[in-house]
Formats: C-alpha cells, structure tokens, sequence
C-alpha cells in the first residue's frame, strides 16, 4: 500500500490535481445513447476491485515485464471525470524525481487497464520498445534506458483518452484453437499482454462445463449422461456451440474440476484490472438425456455439421428451443450458478445460438420470439443481464437477409445487446445494415482462422476502419475489437489493431510502418525499413476481399485426381500464372472433386527481395529475438508459396508424360518439405513440440496423456470423423507450420500421394484416387495415435538457415529452371 499522510504523498496529491487540470480537457458526459451501457459501467465501478487492488495489479505486471524499473514508475487510479468523462490515461513525469531509485514517471488511469495501456504507450512511443506473445519473439526491451536515466514525455504531460468505450478480445472459438492447454501461468502472461493493449472486454470461456455439470444435476442428469454431450479438451468450442457432441471425450473429472479452478484464477485477475470478462449464457444446446426426461420439450435435432456420415455419435445436437419455458429456466439457472461460482459477474454474456446453426424458420415474429426468450434467459438470472453477440452469422449465412436481421436485433431492448461485427476490416456489416438498425455493436478484425499460419493482413483497412465507423453519420459503434480465431502470429497486426482502441484519426502508415521495426528489433537498420516498407505494401495489403485460409500444398495437400488441377490460368506464382478454378473438361477423366486453392495476392518475387534484405542486415540485429521470429516466419512464408509453384509443376510433368522430370521435381518438393523443418526448428513459435507437451501436462495419469495428446494431434491434422477412404470435411482446417508436423506428417503424405502420380505413369493407368485415401488416412490415423516425443525448445541458427536455404532454392538457377521457367530469386543479389 503506498502511503496516504507522508509530506511527499501530500505534496503529490496537489500537484496531480495542478497537473490534471491542465492535461485533461472539459469533462464531457458520458453517451446517452444506450443508458444501460451506462449503467453497466456504473455497476462495474461499485461492484469491481478497489482503485488499491487495480494499482496493486498493474504494479504487478510492471515488476513481471521489467522488474529493473519497478521504482522509476509510479502508478494512480484516478476516476473518469478526472479523465474528461471517459476511460483515459495520462503520463507524466514524475513531480518527485530526485535520481535514480526514485519514480520517473507517473501514469494515471480510469482503471488498472487503463495505467497499464498508458505504460505500454509509454515503452512504445517514448522508449522504443515493443510487446508482442511469447512465440512471436516476445517482449523488446533492449532499447529502454537504464532506472534513473527514462525518457521524458513533454512538459504538459500526455493524455490519451479513448474514443469507444470497449476494446474486446477473443473469438468462441479462440478458447481450443490457442488456449486449450494453458496452465495458469501462460494464462497469467496472457492477461498481462491483455492488459498492455487496452483490452477490457475480454471472453472468460474456460471452466463452463463444469458450471453445466452442476446446473444438469439438478435435472438428475449424471456424469455419464454428460460423457457423449461435451467434447473433448481440444474441440470444446464446437460442442459448445451445438455443432458437434462427444468427439474427443469424455472429459474427466479432474478436467473439469481442475479448469474451474483455473477460471477463478483467470476472473480473479481480470477484475483486478479492472477489466468486464464475458461469462457465457445459455444457447439452447442440450444433452440426449435431457430431451429423455423432458418428452414434451420442444427440441429441434440440428442437422449434419462437416461429418462424413452423419453418425449420431458425433453428429447432430439437441437444441432447445428459445420458446419452451424451459429454456427460460436453464438460462436462469446457468447464469445464477456462474454468479454464486464466481461469486461476481460483468453483467455482459456471450451467446450465439445461431453461429453456424440456421433457425428453422425464417418467419422474423419466430425469430424475434426466439431472441427475446434468449434474452430472458440470461435476464431472470441477471436482471441486469447485457447480450453480447458474435455477428459472424450475418456475414456467413445468407439466411439473414434485413427482415431477420432486424427481428433478431430488435428483439431485446435497445442497448441491452453489444454485436461484434466480427469481420469488419474485410466484410463490414455496419455499412449495409443501418448501423446494425440501432443497435450497438464492436468494430472487430477477425484476421485468422484457426491458428494456422500466413503473413497476410490489411492494415490500411486497421488504420482508417474504425474511425470511418466511428464518425459515420448515426453511429452506433461503442468500441473496437480483435476476433481472431488463433493468436501468436503476425504481431505488426495484433501491435497496429490494439492502438486503434485509443486513436482519434485515422494512423500515417507511413510513419508507423517506418519506425515499427526500430521498435521490434531494439535498432534503427535502413535496411530493414525498406523491407518491411515491402511487406506493408505486399503481404500486410490484401484489397482482393477474400477469407485468408492458408491452403497452401505442404499443410493442405489437394486431395484430387491430378486433372483436375489446372496447371494454366488465373493463379500466378513467381511470375507465371496457374488456375484458381477447376475446368468443366479434363484432358482424362472426369471428376466432381473440387480443391481450394491457395490464396494468391501479391507479387511474390517483391516479398523476395524483402527477404533478401532481411538476410542482407541480418547480422545488425542477429541477437533479437523477435528478428529471428520474422526472419523464419518470412523464410517460410517465401518457401511455401514456392512450393505451391513446384507442385504446379509436378503436374504439368505428369499431364506431358514426363517420368523423369517429375520424378525430380518429386524429390525437390519433398527436400524443400523436409528444409522448411529444419527452418522452422530454430525458433520456438514453430515447434509441434509444445503444443503436444503442454496437452499431456494437464493430465493426472497416463490414460489422460493418451486422451489429450490424440486430442492435440487430431485437431491439427484430421477432424471429425473418417471412415477408410473419406477423409474428414474438417481435415487441414487448423493446419499448421510447426517442425515436427512437416517431417513427420506433410512430407509423408505428400510422398504417398506422389508414389500414386509415378505408378499411374509407369502402368498408364487413372490415378488411383481411392488408394491414395486410404494410404493418406491410414498415416494420418496411426499419427494422431502416436506417442512421439517433439522438441520443445528450438535448435540452430536462424539467419545462417535461412541464408542457406535462399542460395539454395533461389541462388542456384539451374536446380530451380525446369521447363525453362525463371528463377524466383535469379535477378536478387545479397
């Protein structure tokens, strides 16, 4: 506890009222748009932590990210009104200052987000330092000067008040793509990066089937009842959802004890901050048993979700619905345990009945009764109850058309329901639905899907989109958001679309590109501006509209016959054009397979020469951390597309009936396969090994290690269901470029495939589609099941690696000119 009655502490105090004054501008009122948001927010300040306990976290974040300076900075919180009417922060330097091992600089905040924002923005802006996860090369601190010595900020101080109130984190389903094996502390690391970036909406997700266990018993609905109804640890967000049921479980007992217990730890450090977690809220998914002892319930049987045939086992949940009193009932129930669990609430609740699930009927009086049933559900539990809903349906369903739209956003009241607009820097729905017809919503960039890994964002759309929503005319944007399915991956995204939380006007990309990299790797190099000036205009400026689902060759191989890929047309790599349609005619055969083709839209050979500058300045900041990370990453990212280049030319040798050369180019695509592992070993964001340790580190017996490790595996590789020769709908979805899964999964699979395209030519013979199937998943099937112990910490020398795979693949012409093709690389020179 700091003092209250010392001469310094008073001598402070009138100082900060001198200081605020002078920082803050006139108080404003809050927004009166949607007094319950209002309200919300009024009950959070009486019901939340103390402004002690709020310091006391933010201190404790200080001395967890830069325990040297724990005494050159002082934290307040001050209230809103100090603020100007809004959540804020202000930096200035320390009154009291008297030398080293004295506080430099003093941070204000409306809460404690707010004091650890305004330290970040600090580090950021005045000390050139950067923060992003752990596997994406982590924390740059290098550049901050030592205690005694900081940067002053200017005279009058900085104040920075936020435009929204909310910043919101997370997807449904972010819960079992990125988090489904963390420990408290890899939970304790994430809040505190939470915390940095301003985010104070987060979803609190984890710990939920043990609040239903509780809430089913009161139904007679025992533990065995509920083994088929939860999934797995690594497909709970889709049993949660309604869109599948048993595959991966059951869940133990100690599972569900155990994750209650890590989300009281998680709440616990949430409200500290000061933050609004987003507990979940009742959707109508039901187990079989409940629908057996509630004969006369209205329950609809949800259709076929991605299996293969349709088996009940997996397939084809129970959704209650909205307008049985029932539901009404177990809606109240859920939110009431969480609350006497929990022992607090936000009063903010995520539901989504609809993600992925259409209504059966399109009626807007049905579907508005459904939404204000749900409505109660999560009222009768919280008579404060606000509705927080993913709008991802909206873009993804056509079923929406505006009469039920409407009807569903108007069927609670006005301000008692938040929506995400989920995919606002691609396929914003604001724009084309009146505001969302009244009704607040997040401006949210969703970015990834399903963890997988691609260098790909659109950050002018991050720097202009939110302030284009913001002061459109009849706004009805209350804050801005991050929805990505999977995090630890591109951090110049996740950096740029966390300061739109506390931005005014639109961002100069020019400036902030051209200084983003003396922030990451702790120096100045003009060589390095130059090159991530490159991927700014390349790779970070997709305008073509599409979803970025890697579908590259390596982690998501064509499962077709070989004519149905077109090797002339649309698709262009290193130059050359290749299809991104299949054609109505093959040169053999006939098929009904179609493949999704890599995602194609930017000069390749320029991102090249990106990477030649890397490789060219390297040796300047060789010791970053986060240099190595984007080095392999960029390194990989070249490497794949070439990939996807050979292949093409695999098969146009197989199409021409040229044994010899396709067996070449066989062998450079499995080599290349096999040096992207080596590559990616050498840093430890794209290790298997982790995510299979840290699976078997949450179970209490070697059963539990079995179960959870197939589960880890399965997830990245082929789920749900197979039978011998179909493969699953949902194989490659969470692909993924981690060492281990190349060497040990890829390559193989693409060597069976290959084996198939060489004994077709030998026999003249069709391709033996089905055989290759069954040989596919008969490997992938054996290595989900395999106990294989991957590294968990990273083995070589990145740059040399690199250095080493770009002269061989792009400063070796000849091994690279087959069919008379350029090199990639041939006109670079390092």
């Amino acid at each position: 506890m700091r003092p209250s009655s010392s001469p310094a502490s008073r001598s402070l105090t009138l100082l900060l009222f001198v200081v605020i004054a002078c920082a803050v501008p006139e108080a404003r009122c809050s927004d009166r748009r949607f007094p319950h948001l209002d309200r919300v927010r009024e009950l959070h300040r009486r019901e939340g932590s103390s402004s002690a306990e709020q310091e006391a976290a933010a201190r404790g974040l200080l001395e967890r990210l830069l325990l040297s300076h724990s005494a050159s900075f002082e934290f307040r919180v001050i209230s809103k009104e100090q603020c100007g009417g809004k959540a804020c922060f202000i930096i200035i330097n320390h009154p009291l200052f008297d030398g080293e091992g004295t506080p430099e600089i003093l941070i204000l905040g409306a809460s404690g987000v707010e004091i650890s924002a305004g330290f970040h923005w600090y580090l950021k802006h005045y000390c050139a330092a950067h923060i992003s996860w752990y596997k994406t090369g982590g924390a740059q601190l290098s550049s901050i000067p030592r205690p005694g010595s900081l940067p002053r900020v200017p005279a009058g101080g900085v104040f920075i008040q936020r435009p929204v109130d909310w910043s919101y984190y997370q997807n449904a389903v972010t819960s079992s793509y990125s988090f489904a094996w963390w420990n408290w502390e890899r939970w304790e690391q994430e809040i505190d990066w939470m915390a940095l970036q301003g985010i104070n909406l987060p979803l609190a997700f984890t710990g939920q089937e043990s609040i239903w266990q509780k809430v089913f018993q009161r139904y007679n609905i025992s533990k065995s009842d509920l083994d088929g109804f939860f999934g797995g640890p690594a497909f709970l967000a889709w049993s949660r959802m309604a869109n599948m049921h048993g595959w991966g479980g059951p869940l133990p007992q100690t599972w569900l004890d155990d994750q209650l217990a890590l989300q009281k730890k998680i709440l616990s450090r949430m409200y500290a901050f000061g933050m609004f977690p987003v507990l979940p809220a009742f959707s109508g998914n039901i187990p079989a048993a409940l629908k057996a002892k509630f004969p006369s319930a209205k329950v609809t049987h949800l259709g076929n979700w991605f299996t293969v045939d349709s088996n009940p086992r997996w397939c084809c949940t129970y959704l209650l619905d909205a307008s049985d009193p029932l539901f009404i009932e177990i809606g109240k129930l859920f939110i009431e345990e969480q609350i006497r669990e929990y022992d607090r609430t936000s009063h903010i609740y995520n539901c989504d009945t609809f993600d992925e699930n259409t209504p059966p009927l399109s009626d807007p009086n049905y579907i508005s009764s459904l939404g204000a049933a749900t409505f109660r559900g999560m009222q009768s539990g919280d008579d404060d109850a606000v509705w927080l809903m993913q709008g991802w349906l909206f873009t993804y369903d056509p079923f929406w058309e505006p009469p039920q739209m409407k009807a569903l956003l108007h069927s609670v009241p006005v301000g008692r329901m938040i929506v995400l607009d989920l995919y606002a820097e691609v396929k914003p729905v604001w724009i084309n639905s009146d505001q969302f017809y009244g009704v607040p919503y997040i401006w949210c960039m969703l970015h990834n899907f399903a963890a997988d890994f691609e260098m790909y964002g659109v950050l002018d759309a991050l720097a202009s989109g939110p302030i284009d929503a913001r002061l459109s005319d009849n706004s009805t944007m209350v804050g801005v958001g991050m929805s990505m399915e999977g995090i630890e991956q591109n951090p110049i995204v996740y950096d740029l679309m966390s300061e739109m939380a506390f931005h005014h006007e639109q961002v100069d990309l020019q400036v902030w590109v051209e200084t983003y990299p003396t922030r990451r790797y702790g120096k100045p190099v003009k060589g390095l501006q130059d090159a991530w000036w490159i991927l700014y205009q390349t790779l970070y400026n997709c305008t073509d509209g599409k979803n970025d689902k890697n579908r590259d060759v390596i982690v998501a191989f064509p499962d077709v016959e070989p004519f149905v890929i077109q090797t002339q047309g649309l698709y262009m790599s290193y130059g050359k054009l290749y299809s991104t349609r299949s054609p109505k005619n093959y040169e053999k055969g006939t098929s009904n397979d179609a493949y999704e083709h890599p995602h194609m839209w930017y000069n390749t050979s320029v991102v090249v020469h990106a990477l030649e500058l890397f490789l060219q300045y390297g040796d300047e900041v060789s010791d970053s951390n986060t240099f190595r990370y984007d080095l392999v990453d960029l390194t990989r990212q070249v490497l794949a597309k070439y990939a996807n280049d050979v292949f093409i030319k695999i098969i146009k040798s197989y199409k021409s009936n040229s044994t010899n050369q396709m067996i070449t180019l066989c062998q450079h695509f499995l080599g290349l396969v096999n040096d992207l592992d080596t590559l990616l070993a050498s840093h430890e964001g794209f290790l298997l090994g982790p995510w299979l340790e840290n699976a078997k580190g949450l179970a209490r017996d070697q059963k539990q290690e079995i179960q959870y490790e197939w589960n880890a595996r399965t997830q990245i590789t082929m789920w749900f269901d197979n039978t011998e020769t179909k493969a699953s709908l949902l194989r490659d979805y969470a692909n993924k470029y981690w060492c281990g899964l190349l060497r040990d999964y890829y390559g193989p699979r693409a060597a069976i495939y290959f084996k198939h395209l060489l004994q077709s030519m030998k026999k003249n013979e069709p391709f033996a589609l089905e055989e290759w199937r069954r040989e596919w998943i008969s490997l992938t099937n054996n290595w989900q099941s395999d106990r294989k112990v991957f590294a968990t910490t990273a083995t070589g020398d990145a740059l040399n690696i690199s250095r080493s795979l770009y002269m061989k693949y792009f400063g070796n012409v000849d091994l690279v000119e087959l069919e008379g093709t350029s090199s990639p690389g041939e006109s670079a020179s390092l």
